[in-house]
């Protein structure tokens, strides 16, 4: 398979919207307690301003025919001046899918790869996410990637 990593375009939200169906329903089937399904996060409308904003790049796969097989939303986030945290930039993935359909082909690879080569040209000083414990797939890709715990988030259902 050829994959190839460029910005999102208004002609990649068909597709994206799929995604983020298959991200909800990953979510719900593990915690149908917290996620509805299907859903998607966002609409047509809401991801075109997305897709334009230089705060939120977001990033999609495609392979040797133009087809988007994986996406990665980001977004910007700086604290400056705060009294205890540092000033350092960092890149937050706030969503990433790879097609269930294409998923143990490298997709989600080279994705992250292009955007951890983004972050580091544009002077990040790291990459953060959040993953859902659920997601035990997700923790063990990321693990692979390089990505350690940086805080934890803790429940107790009532």
């Amino acid at each position: 398979m050829i994959l190839n990593v460029r910005k999102a375009e208004s002609r990649d939200i068909p597709r994206i919207l799929e995604l983020l169906v298959q991200v909800d329903m990953v979510h719900h089937n593990g915690r149908p307690d917290i996620f509805k399904g299907p859903a998607t996060k966002y609409n047509a409308q809401e991801l075109e301003q997305i897709i334009a904003d230089d705060n939120t790049p977001v990033f999609v796969c495609v392979d040797e025919n133009d087809r988007t097989v994986a996406h990665a939303f980001c977004i910007h986030k700086q604290i400056k001046e705060d009294p205890v945290l540092t000033d350092i930039r960092t890149l937050y993935i706030d969503d990433i899918c790879v097609d269930e359909a294409v998923r143990g082909n490298h997709v989600g690879k080279t994705l992250y790869e292009s955007v951890a080569d983004f972050a580091r040209k544009a002077g990040y000083y790291n990459i953060t996410l959040n993953v859902w414990s659920c997601n035990t797939g997700a923790m063990r890709f990321y693990e692979a990637m390089g990505l350690v715990p940086l805080k934890i988030c803790m429940e107790k259902i009532l």
